[in-house]
């Protein structure tokens, strides 16, 4: 499906102050970007790198006043996602060098505290995608998603304490879940054609029997239409923002997902 992403945000700045920015979709094996664009008023100076986890990242000075940055997108993307019941568990001997990263404990996702419920929940579930899949279950059945929730920022043992969070946070319980059984996972940001109330989503993937696998505890069943910003073994990885000097927040912020009739001209 054809997919237009678009975001603003508009801060107020007291001081000129540093930025990295982390909002452009790059072409994958899962989707690609036929269209894009990237707007800041005023326009200031701006270098892009690629950071440890092949996330396009931009740097930038925010002069004082009104700053504000549009992007607008469009990406062919499945309307689908993939799903592998019976896929068998990967010996960690057998990952390859770049996926042991996503098993070890991160800030949010302290994966070491969690070995015990990881095997209550698998309890008798054939290891591999069907471990991740009882995993995602569990946390749709036990922790509620709520996107107004007053609890922020929370790692996955303080959301398994509060029993509810927004995107984020469910996602952080996944993975730490799924590293406490040796089970590679990180943490993906981006966006969801019709997610409501429309917003920035995170969800997570687990490697199985040599493939990344999409998880969403935030929806019902499988669904596609996902467009991926960064990749990151948790939150801290992948904020779409981070500015250096007093705390800013944005004074608008909104995100829009429309399915496009046809390909882009």
């Amino acid at each position: 499906m054809w997919l237009r992403t678009e975001c603003d945000i508009t801060f107020n700045v007291s001081i000129p102050t540093a930025f990295t920015l982390m909002l452009r979709p790059r072409s994958g094996v899962h989707q690609w970007v036929a269209r894009e664009s990237y707007t800041l008023k005023p326009s200031v100076p701006v270098v892009e790198y690629t950071d440890t986890y092949g996330n396009l990242c931009q740097r930038l000075i925010a002069p004082v006043g009104e700053f504000s940055i549009s992007t607008s997108a469009d990406i062919l993307t499945a309307d689908g996602i993939d799903t592998a019941s019976g896929a068998p568990f990967e010996d960690v001997q057998n990952l390859p060098d770049a996926v042991l990263t996503y098993l070890l404990p991160s800030r949010y996702c302290e994966s070491d505290k969690f070995i015990d419920l990881g095997q209550e929940i698998v309890a008798d579930v054939l290891p591999g995608y069907d471990q991740v899949a009882a995993i995602e279950k569990w946390i749709r059945e036990n922790i509620r998603f709520n996107p107004d929730s007053a609890h922020f920022q929370l790692s996955a043992v303080e959301v398994n304490q509060q029993r509810e969070g927004v995107c984020r946070e469910l996602a952080h319980l996944g993975i730490a879940l799924c590293r406490g059984l040796c089970i590679p996972a990180r943490m993906v940001v981006g966006f969801l054609h019709e997610l409501q109330p429309m917003d920035f989503h995170a969800w997570f993937e687990a490697y199985v029997n040599g493939k990344w696998y999409t998880f969403d505890p935030t929806q019902s069943e499988p669904k596609g239409g996902r467009v991926t910003v960064a990749y990151g073994h948790d939150a801290a990885d992948v904020a779409i923002f981070n500015q250096f000097g007093p705390a800013l927040y944005p004074e608008l912020m909104q995100v829009r997902v429309t399915q496009l009739a046809t390909a882009p001209a």
